[in-house]
């Protein structure tokens, strides 16, 4: 990321990394209860269809959390957080912990990164961090769209029988179900999140409209999920409606989003935008500022240890 004085200490890859992976399950603990409502909301014209139902039961984001509360109890807005937790873990850490070095990887070690430069290391940690997470991110959808059934049961019942029920009644190859629509939203998100990101904050200090701080790594982070949130709603929609469907309901992500836009038009790309603004938004927010102070506190840390005196 941009910001750092020449005098300052670069963290380490490794700080990047396991500082990103922390600060996302902080960010990620914050805004749970979003997320499950844009789920809930991005699944619903699906729902209706396959249940022959004629109501919309979820409206709004709030209204989604209320009607989740009344119905199944507060911790339905959970439901999947342990995957959501192990995702962040291992798919925040490469996407946003590996960006600086994917960027030194393009420039050859020069400081200079134009925006065709961040774009490319945007897009392959995206890609990289799916290729690597994607099971935490199916079975973290599939927990987050499952409602209690009438007799109290549940599709799954802990995180670890998803895993297998899924490998088991799917294959190996469900846990990667909707895999390249994944890589095409990560991609973009990552595009439009980090790279957002740190052109946002270049401007602010370029222009010293604020200093490397607080303020400025807020502002920043607000625009980044605004940004994001636009460019990636319709292909979050067709990935949450392809990783949660049954087998054969859809051949493909390309035929999940044909039937989407037959069915219930070209709106249907931006159902949950609001929660997904609200959840992305507040995501970034806190992500990026944690992941800023976790860098600072650890180089700090490090600079004591090495000169105690």
């Amino acid at each position: 990321m941009v910001g750092m004085k020449p005098k300052d200490v670069v963290p380490s890859a490794a700080v990047k990394f396991f500082g990103a992976g922390t600060a996302a399950c902080i960010a990620d603990l914050a805004t749970f209860p979003l997320d499950t409502a844009k789920v809930r909301l991005q699944i619903q014209g699906e729902s209706r269809k396959v249940e022959g139902a004629s109501t919309t039961k979820y409206r709004g984001v709030f209204g989604t959390i209320s009607t989740m509360v009344r119905t199944e109890g507060p911790m339905s807005l959970y439901n999947g957080l342990v995957a959501g937790l192990q995702r962040q873990m291992s798919f925040a850490s490469v996407r946003i912990g590996l960006y600086d070095s994917m960027k030194q990887f393009y420039t050859r070690g020069t400081e200079s990164a134009g925006i065709v430069t961040r774009l490319m290391a945007g897009s392959t940690t995206g890609a990289m961090a799916v290729a690597f997470a994607q099971p935490t991110d199916v079975v973290k959808v599939r927990f987050q769209a499952q409602i209690r059934l009438a007799d109290g049961g549940r599709r799954y019942n802990s995180t670890l029988n998803a895993y297998k029920t899924i490998a088991r009644d799917e294959g190996v190859r469900g846990l990667w179900k909707g895999c390249m629509p994944n890589i095409t939203r990560n991609a973009i998100v990552n595009c439009a999140e980090l790279v957002t990101y740190d052109m946002i904050k270049e401007l602010i200090l370029k222009y010293d409209l604020m200093t490397d701080n607080l303020p400025c790594h807020f502002t920043s982070a607000f625009g980044a999920g605004f940004c994001t949130t636009v460019v990636a709603s319709p292909v979050d929609v067709v990935k949450t409606r392809f990783m949660n469907s049954g087998g054969g309901q859809y051949n493909s992500a390309i035929n999940c989003a044909l039937t989407m836009l037959k069915n219930e038009g070209p709106t249907a790309f931006y159902k949950g935008f609001m929660p997904s603004f609200l959840r992305l938004g507040s995501w970034n927010i806190v992500m990026f500022v944690t992941y800023e102070q976790i860098k600072r506190g650890v180089t700090r840390a490090q600079q004591c240890w090495e000169s105690p005196l």
